[in-house]
C-alpha cells in the first residue's frame, strides 16, 4: 500500500511538471509567433524570396518585431509575403519604408529587414504594401568572390614569373641588377657626360673672351640690356597712366558742399 501511494505521488509530480513545461513551451512559441499580443499585418512583393520561409523573423532596427505569416505566388515573376508585426512598433514604420530580405550571417536563415523611412511621413496602416529592395543572392556573392580569387591567382602567377626572370638576369632590369659590367658602363657614361658638360661650360666662357667672338657676345649683352630697359620703361609708363587716371577721377568727384 505505501508503495502504491509513492508511485501515484511520483506520477502526479511528473504530470504537473510536464504540464508546466508544455505551457511554458506554448507561451514561448506563441510569443515568438506573436499569437498572444496585439498585431497588425504588412505585405511586400518580391521577384524572389531567396529561401525565405513561413515563420522567418521580421526585423526593424535590428530587433525581431514580427514573423512571416504567409508566402505565395501572385504571378510567374512575383511572390507576395504577408507579415505579422507587433502593434507597438507600427508608429515607427513609415509609408516610404523599404522591406528587403537579409540573412543571419553569410549562410544563416533568411529574415525580412524593414527600414524605417522618413520620420516626417505618415505611419503605415494595417494591410499596407511596403516597397521592396531586391535581395543579393548568395550565389552572386560566391560567384563574385570566385572571380576575384581567380584574378588574384593570375596576378600572383605573373608577379612570380617576373621575379623569377629578374633573379635569373633576364630582361633589362635583371641584367642591370645582376650584370656588373652593364652597371659599370652606365656609371662610366654618366661620368663622361658630367665631364663633357663641364668642358662645354669652359669653352663657352673662353669664347666670350675670344677676340673673334668678343664683339658678338658684347652685342648680345647690350641688346638684352636694351630690352630690359625698354620693358622697365613700359611698366613705369603704365603705372604713371594709372596714377593720372586716378587723380583725374578724384578731381571730377563732387565736393559735396552746399552753396
Amino acid at each position: 500500500m505505501p508503495k502504491e501511494k509513492n508511485y501515484k505521488w511520483k506520477l502526479g509530480l511528473f504530470a504537473v511538471t510536464a504540464l508546466v513545461v508544455a505551457v511554458a513551451a506554448i507561451y514561448y512559441v506563441g510569443k515568438q509567433k506573436n499569437l498572444f499580443g496585439s498585431v497588425f499585418h504588412l505585405n511586400a512583393v518580391f521577384h524572389s524570396v531567396s529561401g525565405l520561409k513561413v515563420g522567418s523573423n521580421v526585423r526593424f532596427g535590428g530587433i525581431d518585431v514580427g514573423t512571416v505569416d504567409d508566402i505565395h505566388l501572385t504571378t510567374d515573376t512575383t511572390v507576395a509575403v504577408e507579415m505579422v508585426i507587433q502593434h507597438e512598433v507600427q508608429r515607427f514604420i513609415k509609408q516610404d519604408a523599404l522591406a528587403s530580405i537579409g540573412s543571419e550571417g553569410l549562410m544563416g536563415d533568411k529574415v525580412i529587414v524593414i527600414s524605417p523611412g522618413d520620420s516626417g511621413r505618415v505611419a503605415v496602416r494595417d494591410a499596407d504594401i511596403l516597397q521592396t529592395h531586391a535581395p543579393i543572392e548568395t550565389d552572386q556573392i560566391m560567384a563574385s568572390l570566385k572571380t576575384s580569387a581567380d584574378n588574384a591567382a593570375v596576378i600572383t602567377a605573373n608577379l612570380a614569373d617576373i621575379a623569377s626572370r629578374i633573379n635569373h638576369g633576364q630582361g633589362a632590369l635583371g641584367k642591370l641588377l645582376r650584370d656588373t659590367t652593364l652597371s659599370s658602363n652606365i656609371s662610366a657614361t654618366m661620368k663622361n657626360l658630367r665631364k663633357s658638360t663641364a668642358g662645354l661650360d669652359s669653352n663657352m666662357e673662353a669664347a666670350k673672351h675670344s677676340f673673334l667672338l668678343k664683339g658678338y657676345f658684347k652685342k648680345a649683352a647690350k641688346q638684352k640690356e636694351e630690352e630690359q630697359k625698354k620693358k622697365d620703361q613700359e611698366e613705369q609708363k603704365k603705372k604713371q597712366d594709372e596714377l593720372d587716371k586716378k587723380a583725374a577721377a578724384d578731381k571730377n568727384k563732387p565736393s559735396g558742399k552746399k552753396n
